[in-house]
């Protein structure tokens, strides 16, 4: 796995194998888990992504600086929405990539989460 921050854009870029995908999509079902990505030093690669319950409402998607990780928390019913979304993309064969950005009045996101890019493990744009 590996989650690029971009501090212009305000967004964190996933890519990760299907397996790797399936183990994440897990983790945010369940509510609890952290997971290792590749970094390189001096890059914007994040070390991880650690997956914590609260209450919500909504599912709050953050950086870490201290430790330079992804967390993501949040309420259950809010963290199978994004469970199920991430297990889509690991088992969608067509390729692409899902954008998770939060908007006013959104129905599984809290306010002030960072945009999160997941692109699939099949790479590029859909097959049609």
């Amino acid at each position: 796995m590996r989650l690029v921050s971009d501090p212009r854009y305000g967004e964190v870029d996933l890519s990760a194998s299907a397996e790797e995908l399936t183990r994440l999509a897990s983790a945010v079902a369940q509510g609890e888990g952290r997971l290792s990505s590749t970094s390189s030093p001096g890059s914007n690669a994040l070390a991880g992504v650690e997956v914590k319950k609260t209450s919500g409402p909504g599912v709050l998607i953050h950086r870490d600086a201290e430790q330079q990780i992804l967390v993501i928390s949040g309420d259950c019913a809010s963290r199978t929405v994004l469970a199920e979304n991430l297990q889509a993309m690991a088992t969608a064969e067509g390729g692409g990539h899902l954008h998770i950005d939060y908007f006013p009045g959104h129905f599984y996101l809290a306010e002030g989460s960072l945009s999160l890019v997941v692109n699939s493990p099949h790479a590029g744009m859909p097959n049609r």
